[in-house]
């Protein structure tokens, strides 16, 4: 129970006992009135739970913000993500700072001077979404009241000068057109992982980390891909070895059938190499994705023609589209042919924000074949009408 007394300046203080026993002091009040008017205040708010010891608002960001950061359970790309945004940008500027004191207003002026420094974007966003993720755990650990970052409700509107770009995906001839410069710039491994990616929606690290005993590949021309949850995803961190570990969320452990042509290429694929992993650079060695965009994605989809002279003369088919966007592709044809949202999410590790679909998350087989049947159709239709000739196109020769 808080109590008032008397300090030697003829002020009196607020003396409170801690959790921990320690006695905790507010000091400045002109007389024993003033002092009993706050303690009356303080005690309500103690049985709200709403009291926070104005002492531990002095807390600096940066005797915070490192020991909550050593606290998450992450995977170690945002941990090595966060730890460069405190270091490079947080604790420089706020540091020194008690939590108490920050403010929207100057989180707001310091946002200003980070864009104007030539950041881009989304990595203010990120930054300062960092930040407000650490503000807010100080409000739940009742070392501020509240996370002083609000949303900004005044100035420039910042939505029609940055307008987010629009998702690039791909049709499933130009996918075809796409894998087929892969083939011809990097090797047919390059395409049957092309045409995975975009016929089955999974994701980068889902694929380059898939191992032999996780993809079945049936006589009857059935199959799928299973992403383990433990270590159904390769990791490439800044620094270090690429390393196994889980996929980017809990949804995302899942199986994902295959279409019957899927199933005949990546069998021929399999026979290719010995590698335990089922997609490997032509050198046989683990996929980087940069590597990758670089030497092949980028330049089949973007095209060369502003190259004198290439090796392989490659035409633009779809600039823009990158790796993630077959991802988008493939959602996108689900909702073309009338998937319902349920087995879209399911197929794509998604969430599901309805908690009805989620207690009816099965999909009937029925629905799962109608989903087979479309994408079979889809790449019946983009060899067709891709007119190449059977010498052009040896690697998808065996589907």
């Amino acid at each position: 129970m808080p109590w008032a007394e008397p300090v030697g300046d003829n002020t009196w203080r607020v003396r409170y006992r801690r959790a921990d026993g320690s006695k905790g002091a507010i000091p400045g009040f002109p007389d024993e009135t003033a002092a009993n008017v706050y303690i009356a205040d303080m005690e309500v708010e103690q049985r709200k739970g709403t009291w926070i010891d104005p002492v531990a608002g002095q807390t600096t960001v940066a005797e915070f913000a490192p020991g909550w950061l050593d606290s998450l359970d992450i995977d170690q790309r945002t941990e090595e993500n966060y730890r460069s945004f405190l270091n490079v940008h947080i604790l420089p500027r706020w540091g020194s700072a008690a939590l108490a004191e920050i403010t929207n207003l100057e989180v707001r002026k310091w946002e200003k001077k980070l864009r104007a420094s030539g950041l881009a974007k989304t990595t203010v966003d990120s930054i300062l979404k960092f930040f407000a993720l650490v503000l807010t755990d100080a409000a739940e650990e009742k070392l501020i009241a509240a996370n002083p970052i609000q949303t900004r409700r005044r100035g420039r509107r910042r939505r029609s000068h940055h307008r987010t770009p629009r998702k690039v995906w791909a049709e499933s001839d130009e996918v075809l057109q796409l894998a087929d410069q892969v083939a011809a710039k990097y090797g047919a491994g390059g395409a049957v992982l092309v045409v995975t990616a975009a016929w089955t929606g999974a994701r980068w690290g889902e694929l380059v980390g898939l191992q032999r005993h996780n993809l079945h590949l049936y006589d009857d021309n059935t199959g799928n891909i299973v992403v383990d949850p433990d270590f159904g995803a390769l990791h490439e961190p800044n620094k270090g070895p690429l390393f196994l570990g889980p996929p980017k969320t809990e949804e995302s452990a899942r199986t994902i059938t295959l279409p019957p042509f899927l199933i005949i290429l990546l069998r021929a694929h399999l026979a290719s190499h010995r590698h335990r992993h089922v997609f490997v650079t032509p050198q046989s060695q683990l996929h980087r994705r940069s590597n990758f965009s670089r030497r092949a994605f980028r330049p089949a989809a973007n095209g060369n023609l502003h190259i004198a002279n290439p090796e392989i003369r490659l035409q633009p088919v779809k600039p823009g589209l990158t790796f993630h966007g077959l991802r988008h592709s493939h959602k996108t044809w689900m909702i073309s042919d009338g998937v319902p949202q349920v087995a879209q999410s399911l197929r794509l590790g998604h969430v599901l924000a309805d908690k009805v679909e989620e207690t009816y998350s099965h999909v009937a087989s029925a629905v799962e074949q109608r989903l087979l049947d479309a994408l079979q159709t889809r790449w019946e239709k983009a060899v067709a009408d891709s007119g190449a000739a059977p010498e052009e196109t040896d690697w998808r020769s065996a589907a």
